[in-house]
């Protein structure tokens, strides 16, 4: 037995309550091989939260939500970055890295919020309420960012409208995002149309019911939920936050109203809570497995790239987010 496939079957252990035995021979070859590329390319992989847990803890040398990801993409010393998430996450690496190789596994996936809008779309804004400083959602393209004052994530939202000191801000493009952050500030927000695919499924009736079925049942819900269903939650915040509240707190059962493998990988971490499990999944974080990750590795295909001046307006709203 080699030492990586030593140390992959090692790290069935830390997956075992959320995969099962029978999937886990699928995944340990894999598994192997991603371990060996990686330290012949000096790479690392950067895994969104939402990705399933046998990336997640299995490969992963970096996880978390956005607003982590961009962060410690800063700190990154490795030659390559595999960003396994969706693709504004790979293109924020990049900005944030210029002189590093980034890949993304899949180039198919995509997100509905950066889908609803465009670079021109954030210019039309512009020109309709002059003057008024424009906050853009991290799930947006490069070119998006580009056009903006300052990003933000569902993590710092507030804190980043509140930085501003403006009685009116922009805030594109996540629709539910805008307005519940409206809801916690004086600041007159305008919104877009745009909606997570995932989290505007959920709905008000959903947590009545999941209360009724589990008693006692702890609701967390991401702030890219309608306000309805936030405000029939007993917790709203970041995917980060929302781990982080299972830590403090230790629920004996919880339900997570986001991204179906967020909370498998938060189970990994707190075996003692009970979670229940309303399976709405991302179609694009799903795009990305073990197989396509170590085929971009040995390949080194789906190179993330960006105009260079588009690259440079865009990397200044990122990094004036990550300071505010």
């Amino acid at each position: 037995m080699s030492a990586a496939f030593a140390t992959a079957a090692s790290l069935y252990e830390r997956v075992r309550r959320v995969v099962p035995p029978m999937e886990w021979p699928t995944f340990a070859g894999d598994i192997e091989a991603i371990l060996a590329l990686k330290r012949e390319r000096n790479a690392v992989i950067l895994a969104h939260n939402y990705q399933t847990p046998e990336i997640f803890h299995c490969v992963a040398d970096i996880v978390g939500d956005s607003l982590a990801l961009a962060r410690k993409a800063m700190t990154v010393e490795a030659d390559v970055i595999v960003l396994a998430g969706v693709h504004f996450m790979a293109e924020t690496a990049k900005l944030l890295n210029p002189d590093k190789t980034v890949i993304i596994p899949d180039l198919g996936a995509g997100c509905s919020l950066a889908d609803s809008i465009t670079a021109e779309d954030v210019r039309l804004m512009r020109r309709r309420y002059p003057g008024v400083p424009i906050v853009t959602y991290v799930n947006t393209s490069a070119a998006v960012k580009a056009e903006s004052d300052i990003c933000c994530t569902s993590g710092n939202a507030l804190a980043v409208v509140k930085s501003l000191g403006a009685p009116r801000v922009i805030m594109l493009p996540d629709e539910y995002l805008a307005k519940n952050i409206a809801a916690q500030t004086k600041v007159e927000i305008i919104s877009w149309k745009g909606r997570c695919e995932v989290h505007e499924r959920f709905t008000a009736a959903d947590i009545r019911a999941l209360r009724e079925a589990h008693p006692g049942v702890t609701v967390l819900a991401h702030p890219e939920c309608p306000p309805e269903v936030v405000a029939e939650a007993d917790f709203a915040g970041s995917t980060a936050a929302m781990s982080d509240y299972v830590g403090r707190h230790k629920p004996a059962r919880v339900v997570l109203m986001t991204e179906c493998s967020m909370s498998d990988n938060v189970a990994v971490e707190h075996p003692g809570v009970d979670f229940v499990r309303p399976c709405n999944l991302c179609p694009h974080m799903k795009r990305i497995t073990l197989a396509n990750i170590r085929a971009a590795l040995e390949e080194n295909r789906h190179v993330v790239t960006i105009d260079r001046r588009v690259a440079e307006r865009a990397r200044w709203a990122v990094e004036r987010m990550l300071f505010a």
